[in-house]
């Protein structure tokens, strides 16, 4: 199963997605695509998103199913004249992660005094296998 992101930018006139474009979006979709779900997060910037989960062997056949299901819907949903499709992509956790990381970093003095970097308090010389002879 793949994670599809979809990014639609609103052309023209409009604004917002309409409030049923899962079910418009999910209506459109073939057996044979294997979409699973469809979820909308429409106030997603800068353009709105949708999540479709598909079940695929291969991820470039998940991302070319969900590109052609949004743009049939697209094209035959009057409710969603006015938006075009941007992209068709498996999301990248990376950026999420290295977010997390840069703001999570050393802690800047001990709690107790015990631990301090790799193998004890600052200053320590001491390596692992002498520790271990202790």
């Amino acid at each position: 199963m793949y994670l599809i992101h979809t990014s639609l930018k609103a052309l023209g006139g409009a604004t917002v997605l309409p409030p049923d474009t899962r079910a418009l979006v999910l209506g459109h979709a073939l057996p044979e695509e294997r979409v699973e779900h469809v979820s909308v997060h429409a106030h997603v910037r800068p353009h709105p998103v949708l999540g479709l989960y598909l079940r695929s062997d291969r991820l470039v056949e998940a991302e070319a199913a969900a590109r052609t299901v949004c743009l049939r819907a697209l094209l035959h949903c009057p409710e969603l004249t006015g938006w075009t499709l941007l992209d068709a992509q498996a999301p990248l956790i990376t950026p999420v992660f290295e977010q997390l990381l840069s703001a999570s970093g050393p802690p800047d003095r001990v709690m107790d005094g015990k631990v301090q970097g790799r193998f004890g308090p600052p200053g320590s010389t001491t390596t692992v296998p002498e520790r271990r002879r202790e």
